[in-house]
């Protein structure tokens, strides 16, 4: 799982600045007693996006993606799969 520096050095690299408060909203739930490791089911989707777009505005929306894209990939996703609409369908495609 990539981890904050990292997903913020992504961000700095393509998007010009770090964007660390929305890396660090995304994965708010990483670690947690009740997520743990499978904290992505709650932000990493689409529907997910659109409420970073909320609080942080319209020009997150590519950081959001790109962030998600990565950890999606290391649970085996590919850019052939459908990305994911919300957490019932994250489930559903067996990514946790």
């Amino acid at each position: 799982m990539p981890k904050l520096d990292e997903h913020c050095r992504e961000s700095q690299k393509t998007f010009g600045k770090d964007f660390a408060e929305v890396h660090t909203w995304l994965d708010e739930f990483a670690g947690t007693p009740e997520y743990g490791f499978r904290h992505r089911r709650k932000r990493h989707h689409e529907a997910g996006i659109r409420k970073t777009i909320e609080i942080f505005g319209e020009v997150v929306a590519p950081v959001a993606r790109q962030h998600i894209v990565s950890d999606l990939k290391q649970e085996g996703w590919t850019e052939k799969d459908h990305f994911p609409r919300d957490e019932a369908d994250y489930v559903k495609m067996g990514l946790f």
